[in-house]
C-alpha cells in the first residue's frame, strides 16, 4: 500500500504553504513513486484567498480596512470562490498523483468531502453534502471549504476545516460566492472548545482511509529543501532523521506560544529544527513583530512595513520563558531600520523581564547591526545578556547578493565593539558570538577568512551551517558542504582560540545554544 507522508507546518503563511506545495507538487510530477503528501497548517497571518471563479464584489471589505486588520488577499489558482484562513482553522493540502491514484477529478473532491465526513463523525457529528455546491455542511451551514487544482495530473489546495475559527472573519467575504449560506465550526456545533490539534490526528486517520494509503510522519526537513532542480549544482545533503513528535513539550511550547501571541524564529524562518528543539522544550523568541525591513536573499521571514512595537511583549516572552522552565532563554529580532534605535530597547526591555521571572536562567540575544549605532548597541549591552550573537551569515565577497542592505565591515564592527565594550560593575562581560551559512557559492577559503576575521574581532563562539532554500523564490543552493569541510573549519577554529565552533549541515545560530553555558 502506498505511503502518505503527512507534515505538520503549525501555524504559517498562506504563501510559505503554497511555496511548498508547488515544489513537492513539482518533485512528485517528476517521480515513479507511489507516495502522496498531506500538508496540514493553520494559516497565519489571516487570509482571503479567491479562486479562478471568484468575483472581486466577493470581498466585503476595502483593501485599507485588510490591511489594518493584518488580513491578506491572494488571487490562487485553484478553483472555487472566495475563502478565509486564519488562525483556528485546520487547512489540509493533499498532494498526489490522480493518475496513480486511479481516480479522475470529480471523484477526487467527493473524497475530499469524504475525509471531512468521517472526520466529523468521529466527533459524532453527521455532516452532509448539498448537490450542486462542494464542501461540506451542517444543516445550511459550511464547515469545510474545499478548492482545488491539477498541474500534470498532481493535485495541490485542498480542505479548510472551521475548528474553533473566528467566525467573523467570513464576514469580510461572500463565503464560496454563496450570499444564502451560513458557516459553522466544530466549537460551535460541539458548545466546547475543540483546538486544531484534536481535529488533526482524526483527518490524517480519514485521509489515510479515504485514500487508501498509508500516513507516516514525514521529515520536518521536507519543508526546507530541496532547491529547485537546475538552481544548484549537486545534491543537498541526505535528509537527517527527524520526526514529528506529538503531545509533551512539543505541544507544550505551541500552546504557550500561541496563549500569550508570540512569534519565533523558529517558525517564520522554518527552520529544519523546529520539530527538535521544541520537543525539547526550547524556541527562540522572535521580537518587533514579524515583518523585516530588509529583505536578504535567505531568509523566509517576511518583509515589508512592520507594526509598532508590542508594549506588552517583552513580559509576554519572559512569561513564556517561565512557563516552558528555560534555563537558556534564546531571543532574536526582525530587523527594524524603521525605528530610531532599531528596536534596542525592546532587547532592552526584554532581557530585564527575563531576569525577573526567571533569575537563574541565562540570556542569550541574537541581534541585527542597529546600522552600526553604538547607543543602540550599549543600550544592549547595558541590559547585561549572558550571549551577545550578531551573525556575519556569508563571506565579504557575496554580501551585495545575500545581504544587499548590510555591510559586511559593518557587522564585524558591532561584534568588535561588544567584545571590547567593559559592562556595568561586576557585570561580566558577554559571551561573544557570531554564525554563518555555507553553500551560496563562497569557497573553503573564504570561509577560512570569516573565521580569522570573526576570531580578530573578539569573537568566541561561531556556528556554521549548511543554507538551505527555503523557498524557489529564494537564493539557490551553489553546494553541498561534505563533512569533512565542516569538520576542517571546526578543528581550524578552535586552533585559532575559539572558545567553541559549532559546525554541521543543520547547526543554525540557537541550536543547542544552552550548550554553550553549560559547566
Amino acid at each position: 500500500m502506498a505511503e502518505m507522508a503527512y507534515l505538520d507546518l503549525g501555524r504559517a503563511s498562506y504563501d510559505a504553504a503554497l511555496a511548498l506545495q508547488e515544489r513537492l507538487a513539482a518533485d512528485l510530477a517528476g517521480s515513479p513513486s507511489e507516495r502522496a503528501y498531506l500538508l496540514l497548517v493553520e494559516h497565519d497571518p489571516p487570509v482571503i484567498t479567491l479562486g479562478r471563479s471568484a468575483r472581486q464584489e466577493h470581498v466585503l471589505a476595502a483593501r485599507e480596512r485588510l490591511t489594518e486588520a493584518g488580513v491578506q488577499l491572494r488571487h490562487v489558482s485553484r478553483g472555487g470562490q472566495a475563502t478565509w484562513h486564519g488562525p483556528g482553522q485546520l487547512v489540509a493540502y493533499p498532494i498526489l498523483r490522480l493518475d496513480r491514484y486511479g481516480r479522475g477529478l470529480r471523484r477526487y473532491l467527493r473524497d475530499l468531502e469524504e475525509v471531512v465526513l468521517r472526520l466529523l463523525r468521529a466527533f459524532g457529528l453527521a455532516g452532509q453534502r448539498i448537490e450542486g455546491r462542494t464542501g461540506v455542511w451542517i444543516a445550511r451551514e459550511k464547515i469545510a471549504a474545499i478548492g482545488v487544482a491539477v498541474r500534470k495530473w498532481v493535485t495541490y489546495h485542498g480542505l479548510s476545516l472551521n475548528v474553533s475559527s473566528d467566525l467573523s472573519g467570513f464576514a469580510l467575504i461572500v463565503p464560496c460566492g454563496l450570499r444564502d449560506a451560513g458557516v459553522t465550526s466544530l466549537s460551535a456545533q460541539l458548545g466546547r472548545e475543540v483546538s486544531v490539534s484534536e481535529a488533526r490526528r482524526p483527518l490524517i486517520e480519514a485521509a489515510g482511509e479515504v485514500f487508501g494509503m498509508v500516513p507516516v510522519a514525514a521529515s520536518q526537513g521536507l519543508a526546507d529543501g530541496p532547491a529547485p532542480r537546475q538552481a544548484h549544482a549537486g545534491r543537498l545533503p541526505p535528509a537527517m532523521p527527524r520526526r514529528l513528535p506529538s503531545g509533551g513539550s512539543r505541544e507544550r511550547v505551541l500552546q504557550a506560544l500561541n496563549d500569550l501571541r508570540l512569534n519565533t524564529v523558529c517558525r517564520e524562518a522554518r527552520c529544519p529544527n523546529l520539530a527538535e528543539c521544541h520537543a525539547r522544550g526550547t524556541a527562540t523568541f522572535l521580537i518587533l513583530g514579524r515583518s523585516c525591513t530588509r529583505a536578504c536573499g535567505f531568509c523566509a521571514i517576511g518583509h515589508g512595513r512592520p507594526d509598532p512595537p508590542r508594549g506588552d511583549e517583552p513580559e509576554a516572552v519572559a512569561e513564556a520563558a517561565r512557563r516552558l522552565g528555560l534555563r537558556h532563554v534564546v531571543v532574536t529580532s526582525v530587523t527594524r531600520d524603521d525605528l530610531a534605535d532599531g528596536g534596542a530597547e525592546q532587547f532592552a526591555r526584554t532581557i530585564a523581564a527575563v531576569r525577573r521571572a526567571l533569575p537563574q536562567a541565562t540570556v542569550e540575544v541574537l541581534t541585527g547591526d542597529f546600522q552600526g549605532r553604538h547607543d543602540s548597541l550599549r543600550a544592549v549591552l547595558e541590559a547585561r545578556p549572558d550571549v551577545f550573537n550578531h551573525n556575519v551569515e556569508t563571506v565579504r565577497r557575496l554580501y551585495p547578493l545575500v545581504r544587499p542592505r548590510a555591510d559586511y565591515a559593518r557587522s564585524l564592527g558591532v561584534l568588535r565593539f561588544a567584545a571590547a565594550r567593559v559592562g556595568p560593575a561586576a557585570a561580566p562581560r558577554p559571551i561573544i558570538k557570531s554564525g554563518l551559512m555555507v553553500g551560496l557559492g563562497e569557497t573553503d577559503e573564504e570561509v577560512h577568512a570569516v573565521l580569522r576575521d570573526l576570531r580578530d574581532g573578539g569573537c568566541e563562539v561561531v556556528t556554521i551551517g549548511q543554507y538551505l532554500a527555503p523557498t524557489p523564490r529564494h537564493l539557490p543552493v551553489a553546494r553541498s558542504v561534505e563533512p569533512a569541510s565542516f569538520d576542517r573549519w571546526r578543528r581550524d577554529g578552535l586552533a585559532m582560540g575559539f572558545r567553541a565552533v559549532l559546525a554541521g549541515p543543520y547547526v543554525r545560530s540557537s541550536y543547542h545554544a544552552e550548550q554553550l553555558l553549560a559547566p
